[in-house]
């Protein structure tokens, strides 16, 4: 029945469109909320027809009763869900970092509308959320992310059930690196600011007379844009580092 009503090349665009459009709809810079729907939906489907040729030969064939269709469909769509989640979870890593360093450099009440996450973010979350979307798509790590997401068919081979374990253990496992990787972020913050404080508590106690706060807040202020200045850098490159471990785990190559 369905053989008559929907042809095999139909069904293969489908069933790769599906894997593929929910990627996008995730990716960092593919998915952000400021991209036109039309605009995602366009290139999903450029995307689908450029690697159609490539991948329509590991495709299943069309199955027999819609509910055998749906439910291929939903697993081309846990999938590319799957990976784009995954990318979500490790940028989060520079939103928590933002935060951090916001509240050790005295700005942390300072709160901008954040494009990428539509809410309100730390100052620091947000031009560090922004810069590395930036590099990513200088540095062609739009590229990687797209590599991924087509050699995820050798590892996740449509037709065949899903590894919902493994998916759970990924998305776990991510989570907890994101953590480490805020924490990791923010070191020099968290440094910078207990030796700060130290001092301050010291001063407070050697000079009681001193107006410790007024004298606090710039000074931790400036000291927290300089340190920013001096390691953004350094901080870019560590995020890039890990974002590349991450998506090349799923390379066929990587």
């Amino acid at each position: 029945m369905l053989d008559a009503l929907v042809p095999e090349t139909v069904f293969a665009f489908l069933l790769l469109f599906a894997r593929i459009g929910a990627a996008l709809m995730l990716l960092p810079g593919f998915g952000e909320l400021y991209v036109a729907p039309r605009i995602r939906l366009l290139l999903a489907l450029a995307i689908t027809l450029v690697l159609m040729p490539v991948l329509s030969g590991g495709l299943p064939g069309l199955p027999g009763d819609p509910a055998s269709l749906l439910l291929l469909l939903g697993g081309e769509i846990a999938v590319g869900v799957f990976l784009g989640v995954l990318a979500q979870i490790i940028l989060s890593a520079l939103h928590t970092a933002g935060m951090i360093v916001a509240f050790q450099s005295g700005f942390a009440n300072a709160l901008a509308f954040d494009p990428n996450t539509n809410q309100q973010g730390s100052l620091a979350g947000l031009f560090l959320g922004t810069t590395a979307l930036l590099l990513l798509f200088v540095a062609g790590g739009h590229h990687l992310m797209l590599r991924a997401v087509a050699d995820s068919y050798g590892l996740f081979v449509p037709g065949d059930p899903l590894p919902v374990g493994d998916f759970s253990m990924a998305v776990t496992d991510v989570v907890a690196r994101s953590f480490a990787l805020a924490l990791q972020i923010a070191a020099p913050f968290i440094v910078v600011g207990l030796l700060f404080y130290l001092g301050l508590g010291l001063l407070a106690r050697l000079m009681p007379q001193v107006q410790v706060f007024f004298i606090a807040m710039p000074l931790q202020i400036l000291l927290g844009l300089f340190l920013l200045a001096l390691t953004v850098s350094a901080l870019m490159m560590w995020f890039m580092t890990r974002f590349r471990d991450l998506f090349g785990a799923f390379l066929a190559t990587g």
